[in-house]
């Protein structure tokens, strides 16, 4: 061997050496702090470095610093250093959550009551628009794509970590949602992306609204990118809503309209946003159809409950009881039994994917009835709607109202015990955008 190929291979010797002098080996044990529980497949990083717990809840990790983060579904995100132990608790957490839209977000008048139920309720987590059923991306983000197509045109949140910061001082969780493939600006500007008629039109639904086909990369791509800003913003989770194809028969899209081609696309793409935001200290959830937890096919939109569980933190199904016309099992009037609904759905899609509760956090109705007997969803619904996702052990529960009107009916009020030291008779500090 040559001098010089010699005196080259020594200096990269001696860096590898260096390198493994600068860290140590660090290894420590996960468990849940109410139940003494191990806490398998959590996510321990140190910087770009990240490894899962084993079965048993241990993790070895290989770095140079002493402090890490932990997290897994159904808990807080946990920080850490190596001087605290190799025994690491981890707070069991349940997200309950109102809606708001990117308008909501920005309207004291619907954001202020929002918050204010935060403060007096059961209630800790907002699930906010970062984009909306239009394509509209309501918060400031450097996406060439997202400027191209004017879905920056109307900015009702312009700095949207200020937003978040003050929202975590709140102790609020947040969750951006981000509707996927029922995007009407980008369906527009690139109507090369869009779903066809038969005829080769671009399809349109009910609402007027056309959409992208979910068989494209180049989608997939700028709603992973939008997701990956969202995380950067401070969001401290990512969710994904109409990831699916269209309800709707006789469609044309790049690729043959069959099942498994559909559910190909719809789990490549959560797939591939799950790689992408691993290195994000953020969870991925994803909204589905409430009979999809009936339903072992697709229900024809590519989403199919067995695929889509392994890519996500959190599964979602939208169980409205008003959604259910068809009825489930006995319950043909399914507003007249909103527990039962809930807790049917939620025991169906366990005993499918055998994941534990706390990867479940379902939508509930807040909304008045549009398909049954046109009632109000009070105080009675709402509670029974709570009570069957609590007793089933999900990770919370979100309520939607598109109006993004709510009222505290239904809800637990938090103890002046636990929470006198966030009463004050001063006007309540709300963020301002």
């Amino acid at each position: 061997m040559p001098v010089l190929m010699r005196f080259i291979v020594l200096l990269v010797l001696l860096g590898q050496a260096w390198g493994a002098a600068a860290e140590s080996l660090t290894c420590g044990h996960l468990y849940d702090g109410v139940t003494g529980k191990p806490i398998e497949n959590a996510v321990v990083s140190s910087g770009p470095r990240l490894v899962r717990t084993d079965a048993n809840g241990h993790f070895v990790m290989a770095s140079s610093t002493k402090e890490f983060r932990a997290r897994a579904p159904g808990y807080r995100v946990r920080s850490f250093t190596t001087a605290e132990g190799h025994d690491i608790v981890m707070e069991p957490f349940s997200a309950k959550a109102l809606y708001l839209s990117h308008y909501g977000i920005a309207e004291p008048i619907l954001r202020n009551p929002a918050l204010k139920m935060i403060e007096n309720t059961e209630l800790n987590a907002l699930v906010i628009d970062l984009k909306g059923d239009r394509g509209q991306v309501a918060f400031k983000v450097d996406l060439p794509m997202a400027s191209e197509i004017g879905a920056q045109k109307i900015l009702t949140v312009k700095d949207g970590k200020r937003l978040l910061a003050s929202l975590k001082a709140k102790d609020v969780y947040t969750i951006a949602r981000i509707v996927v493939f029922k995007d009407d600006l980008l369906a527009k500007s690139r109507p090369d992306l869009a779903i066809r008629t038969e005829r080769g039109d671009v399809w349109r639904d009910g609402e007027g609204m056309a959409w992208v086909d979910p068989f494209f990369r180049e989608v997939w791509e700028y709603n992973i990118a939008l997701a990956e800003q969202a995380a950067q913003m401070g969001f401290d989770e990512i969710q994904f809503d109409y990831v699916r194809f269209p309800d709707r028969r006789g469609l044309r899209f790049a690729k043959e309209n069959q099942e498994e081609n559909r559910v190909g696309a719809i789990s490549g793409f959560l797939a591939s946003a799950r790689q992408r935001l691993e290195a994000y200290e953020v969870f991925l959830s994803a909204d589905i159809f409430g009979y999809v937890c009936w339903s072992e096919k697709d229900v024809e939109i590519g989403q199919r409950l067995e695929d889509l569980s392994v890519h996500l933190d959190y599964i979602s199904p939208m169980l409205y009881p008003s959604g259910f016309g068809h009825g489930v099992g006995m319950y043909r009037n399914p507003v007249k039994h909103p527990y039962e609904i809930i807790s049917l759905s939620l025991n169906r899609a366990q005993q499918r994917t055998g994941l534990p509760g706390a990867r479940f956090r379902p939508w509930l109705q807040a909304f008045r009835d549009y398909a049954f007997d046109r009632r109000s969803f009070g105080e009675h619904e709402i509670r029974a709607q709570i009570e069957a996702s609590d007793d089933f052990g999900s990770s919370g529960w979100m309520l939607w109202n598109a109006r993004n009107v709510y009222s505290q009916a239904g809800l637990l009020k938090k103890s002046y015990e636990a929470y006198a030291d966030q009463i004050s008779e001063a006007e309540p500090d709300y963020p301002k955008l």
